[in-house]
């Protein structure tokens, strides 16, 4: 169950953004943890991607840097 403590944050919450129950209160900061933890579910996704391509990106921008007619010294 809900402790005191935790029963006067939502209150609080409930009186600052203007919620009117605390089920509300607690709804609200469900859907910003769900978005959350999307979020760091797509960086992590992002993160695995980028390694996988990383070693042949490297190589093409090799062959790139090959064939260019500007040569960095």
């Amino acid at each position: 169950m809900i402790q005191a403590e935790d029963d006067a944050k939502i209150e609080d919450l409930k009186q600052r953004t203007g919620a009117k129950s605390k089920v509300e209160v607690v709804r609200a900061g469900l859907r910003l943890l769900e978005i959350e933890t999307q979020r760091l579910a797509r960086i992590e996704r992002w993160k695995k991607a980028a390694q996988l391509v990383a070693k042949q990106s490297a190589t093409i921008n090799h062959e790139f840097q090959k064939l260019s007619r500007i040569h960095r010294t």
